[in-house]
């Protein structure tokens, strides 16, 4: 198996694993703040994990450009790094939903 493959691999297995976590603090937690506030770390994680499985480069590239301040030629290209990150995920939203 290629390392490009691995990596896909491991990154299925890590957010199948973040969404059975997920899962498992909604039947733990009833609906409401306490849910909210308990499990919002693996929501957020989850969907961390989901985005940059389906946009890696893009996620990636967000996440180097936009991770602090910096000039004024840093702050646009993270701008332009979100706008291709939404265009990507936009592209995959469409195609799910002509499936």
């Amino acid at each position: 198996m290629s390392e490009t493959h691995k990596g896909k691999a491991m990154n299925v297995t890590r957010c199948e694993r973040l969404h059975h976590s997920l899962c498992e603090c909604h039947r733990r937690f009833p609906t409401g703040p306490v849910r909210d506030t308990s499990c919002r770390h693996l929501n957020h994680a989850l969907a961390s994990c989901l985005v940059s499985q389906a946009c890696p480069d893009e996620s990636e590239a967000v996440r180097s450009l936009c991770s602090s301040g910096g000039t004024a030629l840093k702050r646009s290209q993270c701008q332009q790094a979100q706008h291709s990150l939404a265009f990507c995920l936009s592209l995959h939203q469409n195609s799910q939903s002509e499936a």
